[in-house]
């Protein structure tokens, strides 16, 4: 039966948190491109590895090989002293480890725009309550975080109606919804609503506070399997690690090196 509501009437949908294989995803980025023109539901993704822009970069190579159904953000998202930060519509390295306004302010610099993932959550290595408000109350605008991911479906520790209220009623934040996708199945399993359905205007709805967060479908966890579950989590906890304390332990090692040599 129809709604009365045509698709070209309707709001365009963006999942603005994608995790590659060049990361801790368990799909490459032409798989997740195939599975997303398949499906037809996203008009937008962003790809956004964890404190890494080259899975992005590279994303941004293939995704220009051949006509898709859907726009592609450059992202990554970013361990911050206090927390998870997304840096979306970034193609440059923003570095991790330092405190919230700092990131924020260097996203901005790159012309990008600041989310926060799953606020608040006791599980995941997130952004609280207090320093939110704290970072809102700031003087300096261009240190504020532009949104706020209401809609996530792996938000275990974290209320999301507690972060909507709040939402509501005092931040006035950009609503967002994303998978935190790491397997194909998970695509689209959160999204964000908007006026549009490019990514030009996504920014623009993000900039001007309209869009929304959305769960879409729930997906068991059986689906997924528990071994590659198991496998996921594996990388998950080498990946960060390895690529944001690698080099300067490389250089260190080179630094000691040199001395002996000496």
């Amino acid at each position: 039966m129809s709604n009365g509501t045509s698709d070209a009437d309707r709001l365009g949908r963006a999942d603005l948190q994608i995790h590659t294989s060049h990361g801790d995803g368990m799909g490459d980025a032409a798989e997740i491109f195939d599975v997303v023109d398949k499906n037809e539901f996203l008009d937008v993704i962003a790809i956004t590895d964890h404190d890494d822009i080259n899975g992005a970069l590279l994303a941004r190579e293939i995704h220009a090989q051949k006509r898709r159904s859907f726009d592609l953000i450059t992202g990554i998202e970013i361990t911050t002293l206090q927390g998870h930060l997304l840096a979306l519509w970034v193609d440059e390295p923003v570095p991790s480890f330092r405190n919230l306004e700092e990131t924020v302010a260097a996203i901005h610099r790159l012309d990008g725009l600041a989310i926060i993932p799953h606020p608040f959550s006791m599980l995941t290595r997130s952004i609280g309550r207090r320093r939110l408000e704290r970072n809102l109350e700031i003087a300096d605008h261009t240190a504020h975080v532009d949104g706020i991911e209401l809609a996530n479906p792996t938000s275990f520790g974290w209320d999301t109606r507690k972060a909507q209220r709040l939402n509501d009623e005092c931040y006035r934040l950009a609503a967002t919804g994303g998978s935190d996708a790491h397997f194909l199945e998970l695509l689209g399993s959160a999204y964000t609503s908007f006026p549009g359905r490019t990514e030009q205007e996504l920014r623009i709805a993000i900039e001007n506070r309209i869009t929304e967060g959305h769960l879409g479908r729930k997906v068991p966890l059986l689906e997924i399997g528990l071994r590659r579950l198991a496998h996921q989590q594996v990388r998950g906890l080498s990946d960060t690690p390895r690529k944001v304390l690698g080099p300067p332990l490389r250089r260190f090692r080179r630094n000691v090196w040199r001395r002996k040599e000496l």
